[in-house]
C-alpha cells in the first residue's frame, strides 16, 4: 500500500516545551528533534515532513499573522500531502481551528489540531498517543477501513478537526472547558467525529460534506471585533463605552440563556444606537450547550425587533473568528446577518 505523506506542522505549546535545569518555567525545544522522542511514529504507514512557524509561541501569543502563516503553510505544501496535523498551545487551539475553517474552504483532506497537558517529555504525558492518533487520522482514513477502501478513494475527513483525549472533534464547534484534565475540551452542540480506542472508529454521518472538492484559500481577517458579557449589575458607562467605541465594526454580546437581556430602556437604547452608527450587533449565548432563540422569552424580543444577528449554538470563539472573516467581504448589514446566520463549514447546526 502507498505510503500516505503528512505535514507535521509545529506553532508552540506544552506538546513541544521542556523544563531546562534551574528554571521554573517550560520553553520550546528544537522541533526537528521531537520524532526522535517518539520513535512508535516509524511503526505507521506514512511519511512524515516537519515544518515549524517562524517564530514558535505560547499559543496565548497566537494572533491572526499567525494564523494566515499557517493558512500560507497548508496552501504551499496542499498537493503534496495527504493530512496535515498542527501542534498547538491548549489554551487558545479552538480559536485557531475556527479560524482556519473559515480561512481554507471545501477541504479535500484532514487537517487536524492538537496539543497536550503535558510536555512530550514528561513520564505521564498525553502528548504522545495525541500525536500519534492525529497522525493515523489525518492519513487516508480508508488506510484503516477496509470496507470503505473498496468503494471510495477518497478520504472521509474533509475538515478541520481538533483530536484531544481520544476524541476527535470539528474544531469550530471546541472550547477549552479544563485546565488541569487530561479531558481539556469539549463539543457541546455537535457529535465527535471520531474516537479512539481499542479502534478508531469514525462516526461517517457526523463528518463535513463540502459542496465541492476545489478547495479555497484565504489570507486576510478583519480585527474590528469586540465583546460584550453581560451581567447582573453591569454599568451603564461599560456598556456605553463598549458600544460606542470608535474602531469596531462588530459587537457581540454574551447573553442569558437563549439569548436574552436585561430589559432596561437604557441598555436598549445603547444597543439601537449602536446599530445606528453601522455596527452589526450578533447575540451569542453565554451557556456552552444549546442554542439562541430570540423572542422565545419577554426579554428577548426586544432584540428581534432591533434587528440582532442570531449566533445560533455557535462557539463564541467560532463567533469571533467568523466575524473576523465575513467582514473582510465588506457587505451590508443584511448580508453580513444572512451570512453568519447560515453554516460555512459546520460552525452552526
Amino acid at each position: 500500500m502507498t505510503k500516505s505523506k503528512i505535514l507535521l506542522i509545529y506553532t508552540g505549546g506544552t506538546i513541544g516545551m521542556i523544563k531546562e535545569a534551574n528554571q521554573p518555567y517550560l520553553k520550546p525545544f528544537n522541533f526537528e528533534n521531537i520524532l526522535d522522542n517518539v520513535k512508535e511514529i516509524k511503526l505507521l504507514n506514512c511519511h512524515i515532513d516537519t515544518i515549524s512557524i517562524k517564530n514558535p509561541i505560547d499559543s496565548s501569543n497566537i494572533c491572526i499573522n499567525n494564523w494566515i502563516e499557517l493558512v500560507e503553510i497548508i496552501k504551499t505544501n496542499y498537493n503534496s500531502f495527504d493530512g496535515f496535523v498542527i501542534l498547538h498551545g491548549t489554551d487558545t487551539m479552538s480559536y485557531t481551528a475556527s479560524a482556519l475553517s473559515f480561512l481554507i474552504q471545501n477541504l479535500s483532506k484532514p487537517i487536524i489540531l492538537t496539543g497536550s497537558q503535558l510536555p512530550l517529555g514528561d513520564l505521564r504525558t498525553d502528548a504522545k498517543e495525541h500525536l500519534i492518533t492525529s497522525i493515523q487520522l489525518a492519513r487516508s482514513v480508508h488506510d484503516f477501513d477496509s470496507a470503505l477502501l473498496s468503494n471510495n478513494q477518497e478520504n472521509v475527513i474533509k475538515e478541520v478537526c481538533l483530536y484531544f483525549n481520544n476524541k476527535l472533534y470539528r474544531g469550530n464547534r471546541t472550547t477549552k472547558v479544563n485546565s488541569d484534565q487530561f479531558k481539556a475540551y469539549a463539543s457541546f452542540n455537535y457529535p465527535e467525529i471520531a474516537q479512539s480506542g481499542v479502534d478508531l472508529k469514525i462516526n461517517y454521518n457526523n463528518v463535513f460534506k463540502p459542496v465541492n472538492n476545489n478547495t479555497v484559500f484565504y489570507d486576510t481577517l478583519d480585527d474590528r471585533v469586540s465583546l460584550l458579557r453581560i451581567f447582573p449589575g453591569i454599568s451603564k458607562k461599560i456598556v456605553k463605552h463598549i458600544l460606542s467605541d470608535d474602531y469596531s465594526k462588530v459587537v457581540i454580546i454574551e447573553t442569558y440563556g437563549s439569548g436574552n437581556v436585561l430589559n432596561s430602556e437604557w441598555f436598549l437604547k445603547e444597543i439601537k444606537s449602536c446599530i445606528e452608527r453601522g455596527k452589526y450587533v450578533i447575540n451569542v449565548s453565554q451557556c456552552p450547550k444549546g442554542s439562541v432563540k430570540m423572542g422565545q422569552y419577554e426579554s428577548s424580543i426586544r432584540l428581534v425587533d432591533l434587528g440582532l444577528i442570531s449566533g445560533k449554538d455557535i462557539t463564541i470563539e467560532s463567533a469571533i473568528c467568523k466575524s473576523m472573516f465575513l467582514l473582510t467581504k465588506n457587505t451590508n448589514l443584511n448580508d453580513f446577518k444572512n451570512l453568519f446566520e447560515l453554516s460555512i463549514s459546520g460552525e452552526i447546526s
